[in-house]
């Protein structure tokens, strides 16, 4: 069993998985709704998509041989309140998750124990991924909590919709069980 290589695909499908809940999410959104924020210190779904997308641009790039905070980057210019078009934004959210996973196929078992660099700070590969991991399923959730709060009784449940948790449990163990 090679864990390295396991590690990474289970990685990637993880990103995927959050990415998806995020576009499922963003799909369901007008670009009114994207820029809403509930108040001044509140971040719109506009804002956490610029903040993802500049993140993953400025940690994936060149992963392995610079620091994950490059100084082209200007991570208050993501926090802007200025109203974006939905376009503009899927772009950025596609522009990161693109840089994203093309660094995550372009590694493999014997880089997840190498030393890489965000803000001077040494992390090995592993422990970055899972930070990121971390830090875009944190984002994605807010996005996606936003969505429903916006959408209320309009919103396209993105898991088991309320009162269906043993019809699907029972479709799980149903299609599982054939394996």
């Amino acid at each position: 069993m090679n864990v390295g290589h396991n590690y990474l695909k289970i990685v990637v499908n993880r990103f995927q998985s959050v990415k998806s809940l995020g576009d499922k999410t963003i799909k369901q959104l007008s670009a009114e709704e994207l820029n809403w924020a509930y108040n001044k210190e509140s971040n719109s779904a506009a804002v956490i998509i610029r903040h993802m997308s500049g993140n993953m641009v400025s940690r994936w790039t060149d992963f392995l041989t610079t620091d994950g905070e490059k100084p082209y980057r200007n991570r208050d210019e993501e926090f802007s309140t200025a109203n974006a078009s939905k376009e503009e934004l899927i772009q950025n959210w596609e522009k990161g998750w693109q840089v994203l996973f093309a660094t995550l196929d372009g590694l493999n078992e014997q880089d997840l124990l190498k030393d890489v660099f965000i803000r001077g700070e040494s992390h090995l590969v592993i422990d970055a991924i899972e930070r990121q991991m971390a830090h875009y399923a944190y984002h994605v959730g807010q996005v996606v909590y936003i969505g429903k709060l916006l959408k209320s009784e309009k919103w396209e449940s993105l898991s088991i919709p309320r009162g269906k948790s043993e019809e699907y449990l029972q479709d799980m163990l149903d299609k599982h069980q054939d394996k």
